[in-house]
This record gives structure tokens, C-alpha cells and sequence, in this order.
């Protein structure tokens, strides 16, 4: 159906606020249940197209250039060079995910164009939801995106990942008509143009649906659900492989080679450097595998960590950290579990990174009402339902895209809890890392203990030239303990730029 499409030409902005009443859905729902989003089955696209012929012949007004392209993305990336347009002008065009990325500086600057009083004593959220409101006012146009999430009253708000999904003043209001018209389902990203709030509602609406996962909104009701597609082995490798002095890429990539929809499990106690190797496979991806969606979740972290990888590494890095409360934890995780899921179903190639999931587990046994049934270390016997629901989203799909899900699992930590954790999730990947503590020690990274670490299935990732040499060397470095035969293989990889050479060398 092409109606968002075909209401665009018609946006007068006095049109607006005028789409027919709508029952408020609840009390939360007060913010657009004005019949907001009502708009798309309204009358007011019939009366909105004869607004649109008297608003073209006037020369002064290239406002209509906007509208009258046919999706929303190309719209959304021109108005950034009509931002800094005088005030009263109707093409004055802004574009929330713009404003977010802009600093406080910039925003100041801004809105001292709009008038907007008393800006140095505001948030940035709060700054740039006055900066929207006073776009709006002046007959401007204004744009919105993010991810839905779907609340049990049946509306939805759609979350920025800017800020984490966490709840704020500028999220937009999805009603529910919106969201069964459109088969919206949580997870999905959605962006179109916004409204602000009238009097008595409280956030940004969304009045036209213009892309549902960067396709076109049509897409969305011939696409088959996450749960009815066929998971098969990964049969398809991630190179992790970059430079000669990437030592963790070329490791991995030979004795734990990881596959799109790979369900991996890094085994790591305390300070053995699982965060530096979750950084290189990261890295390793980008560099050779542009095209893949990377997500990186942190949970329960120190927030100078989620700094540190936000810097280090392009990808889109989620977080909630340990002064957070649990029921934060589930949330984040959850939103980022349903939005690979709704990538995944559009035949993308999804990678989430996860540190860790221990802590996630933690943060479920804390939230999960009890069963009166207790594991040793205090852990809940229907707490690691849901995380092992997160885990086992990780497959490959024989229709087409990917989800691989790498995390780290905690040990040695002193905490009887932490090895129950490990122990139920011990086996359900088809591929582990275990870091060792005394090659850490002697400051030798990757720390990873080759002996215990591998892939399954590893035949269907590997060329059987290189299965053939991969499988000697392990009998090579079977009988030596974990330190000696990292310290032996890193001395040979030394002396070799790639791994192709390595292996040619090894095989003289």
C-alpha cells in the first residue's frame, strides 16, 4: 500500500492538527491519541490535495522540493543544509537524529536562530525538544526515527540508540492504529515526519510512516517471522584476519574460526583480556565485512569501559551499566535481542557482541518473580529462560542473513552463582574461547588457551587445505600445556605476515 507515500505532497502544516478525533487508548496514550495517527486512514489526504495545488505556484516557497520526492530518506539528509535558515521560513526543516548527533555548542547556536530563551539552563534532551517544538511552530517540517518499542497497553514509543533505548522527553509516540496498519512489531526501526505534542500530551507523534527497517513500509506485511525460519550450521566465515600484527585475528581465524550465525561463548576469568579481543573481532569485522550490522552490548560494565569502546570501535555500542538498575539490564537486552531478530528476518547479517552474559543472567535471576525452586548460588530454576532465549536466537537461516551472537561468560570469579551461570550455558554454543589467566599473567595476549578452544562443525568454514594443516598443528600443540603452546605459536606467526604463510611454512 502506498498511502504514506501518496500523503506526503499534501502537508500543510495547518492540516495537521486537524485529522478527525480518535479515542485516547489509555492514559499514557494521552500524548497522540488525539487522532494523531489516525492520519493515514483520515480524510486528510482528499483534503489535503487540493491545499497542495495553491501552495505550488508561489515562487518563494521550495518547501514542496521536500515532499515531493517519494521516500523519506533522501528528504531527511537535505534539510541539514537548511538548518541554518532565517526564522518565519517555511522550509525550515530539522531532523531529530541530526540534532542528537550535533554537541551543546551547536545546539546553543541554533537556537539562538529560533529565539528559544533560556537555553544555556537546559538538558540536551530538553534543548532539542524545544528546538523541535519551534520548528514546528514556524510552519517547519520536522523528521524522527528510532526503534519501537511496544508497551503492554498496545501503543509504542519509538527509542533512540543514541541514548541506549532508555526512555526520554524526546521519543515519539506510535499509536496503536499505526502499528497494526503497518504490522509494526517491537524491534523494528521506523522513520518518517513527527508532530509535536499539542496541549496536554507530552511527546513527539508520529504522523507518516516512511521507511520500516530501511525499506519501504509495504515490505513489511510479506516478511516471515524470526521463529518460522530454518536455522542450518554456519557454512559462511567472518575473516578476522587484518594485519600481520593482528595476533587475536589470525588466531581465532585458524583454531576457532567464527561463522555468520555463529553462537560463540568466550570463557574468561577476571583481567584475562576478553574486552581488548572483543575489540579485534569487532575491528576484524569492520575492516572486512562493511556490509554487516554490528551491534555491541554491554552490561553491568564500568562506564569508562563503554567509553573506551564507543571509541575504539564503529559499530553501534548499547550499554547499561553496573549502577543501573537490573530491570534496565533486561530491557536494553531484550530491545537489541528483537531488533537483530527483525534485521535477521529481512535477510541481513546481524553480529551482536555481549559482555557479558554472566551479568545478564545475574540481572534475570534479580527481576524474575520466584519459583519457590532454588539452584545452588542462589540462582532462580526459571531465571535463565529468558537468557538462554537470547542466546539461542543466534543461527544461521537457510532463506537467507545471519545472526551470530558472541559472548563472554565469567569465571573464577569467586561467586558460586557465576559457575551455575556458566555450567547451563556450557554446551549450547557451537563455539568456545577459553582465555587463560597464566598466559595473561605473563602479559602474552591473545590469552587464549588453544587446547580447549574450537569451533564445531568447523569443515564447513574452513577449505580442506587449510582443515588439513589446522588439524597437524593441533596435533603439534596437543601435548604441550596452554602457555607453551600459545608462546610457540605466536613465535611462529612472528615470522609470517599472513596465515596463508604460515601455513606454507608450517608445511615445509
Amino acid at each position: 500500500m502506498q498511502q504514506p507515500a501518496a500523503s506526503y505532497p499534501a502537508q500543510p502544516t495547518p492540516a495537521q492538527p486537524t485529522p478527525p478525533a480518535q479515542d485516547t487508548p489509555a492514559a499514557p496514550a494521552a500524548p497522540a491519541g488525539n487522532g494523531n495517527q489516525a492520519a493515514p486512514p483520515t480524510a486528510a489526504a482528499p483534503a489535503a490535495a487540493p491545499a497542495a495545488a495553491p501552495a505550488a505556484p508561489p515562487p518563494a516557497q521550495p518547501a514542496p522540493a521536500h515532499p515531493g520526492k517519494s521516500h523519506g530518506r533522501k528528504r531527511n539528509r537535505s534539510p541539514q543544509h537548511q538548518q541554518q535558515q532565517p526564522n518565519g521560513n517555511s522550509d525550515n526543516v530539522l531532523h531529530l537524529s541530526e540534532l542528537k548527533l550535533k554537541s551543546m555548542t551547536d545546539l546553543m547556536l541554533l537556537a539562538e536562530q529560533f529565539n528559544i530563551e533560556n537555553a544555556s539552563s537546559m538538558r540536551k534532551q530538553e534543548l532539542i525538544f524545544a528546538l523541535l517544538q519551534s520548528c514546528a511552530s514556524q510552519n517547519g517540517a520536522i523528521y524522527g526515527d528510532g526503534v519501537l518499542e511496544i508497551l503492554p497497553d498496545g501503543f509504542g514509543f519509538l527509542r533512540s540508540p543514541m541514548y541506549s533505548y532508555m526512555p526520554g522527553p524526546d521519543d515519539i509516540y506510535v499509536s496503536p492504529s499505526q502499528i497494526r496498519r503497518f504490522s509494526l512489531r517491537k524491534g523494528d526501526i521506523v522513520s518518517g515526519q513527527i508532530r509535536p505534542p499539542k496541549e496536554g500530551e507530552r511527546y513527539f507523534a508520529l504522523l507518516r510512516v516512511s521507511e520500516i527497517c530501511l525499506e519501504a513500509p509495504e515490505k513489511a506485511k510479506n516478511i516471515v517471522l524470526f521463529d518460522n525460519l530454518t536455522p542450518i550450521y554456519p557454512d559462511r566465515r567472518y575473516i578476522m584476519e587484518t594485519t600481520e600484527s593482528n595476533f587475536s585475528g589470525r588466531v581465532v581465524d585458524l583454531l576457532s574460526p567464527i561463522g555468520c550465525g555463529q553462537r560463540g561463548l568466550i570463557v574468561a576469568p577476571p583481567r584475562t583480556g576478553k574486552t581488548m579481543l572483543l575489540q579485534s573481532i569487532a575491528n576484524s569485522i569492520n575492516a572486512n565485512h562493511p556490509d554487516v550490522y554490528l551491534i555491541v552490548l554491554l552490561i553491568d560494565e564500568r562506564p569508562e569501559e563503554v567509553t573506551d569502546m564507543e571509541r575504539n570501535v564503529r559499530a553501534e555500542v548499547v550499554s547499561s551499566t553496573f549502577d543501573e538498575p537490573p530491570t534496565r539490564h533486561v530491557q536494553v537486552a531484550e530491545m537489541i535481542m528483537e531488533k537483530a531478530k527483525r534485521l535477521t528476518e529481512r535477510k541481513r547479517d546481524v553480529v551482536v557482541l555481549l559482555d557479558s552474559i554472566t551479568r545478564l543472567g545475574r540481572a534475570y535471576n534479580a527481576v524474575t518473580p520466584s519459583s519457590g525452586r532454588v539452584l545452588s548460588g542462589g540462582l532462580d530454576a526459571n531465571a535463565l529462560q529468558r537468557p538462554k532465549r537470547f542466546f539461542g536466537a543466534a543461527r544461521n537461516i537457510e532463506e537467507g542473513g545471519s545472526l551470530t551472537i558472541i559472548a563472554t561468560a565469567l569465571i573464577d570469579t569467586g561467586s558460586r552463582m557465576d559457575e551455575v551461570i556458566f555450567e547451563e550455558f556450557k554446551g549450547t554454543g557451537n563455539m568456545e574461547i577459553y582465555l587463560d589467566r597464566h598466559i595473561a599473567e605473563k602479559r602474552t595476549f591473545p590469552a587464549i588457551d588453544i587446547n580447549r578452544s574450537g569451533t564445531r562443525k568447523e569443515e564447513l568454514l574452513l577449505p580442506d587445505e587449510v582443515l588439513n594443516r589446522v588439524w597437524i598443528l593441533r596435533k603439534v600443540l596437543a601435548p604441550m600445556n596452554s602457555m607453551d603452546s600459545m608462546d610457540f605459536l605466536l613465535s611462529k606467526m612472528r615470522g609470517t605476515k599472513t596465515n596463508r604463510e604460515f601455513l606454507d611454512v608450517m608445511n615445509r
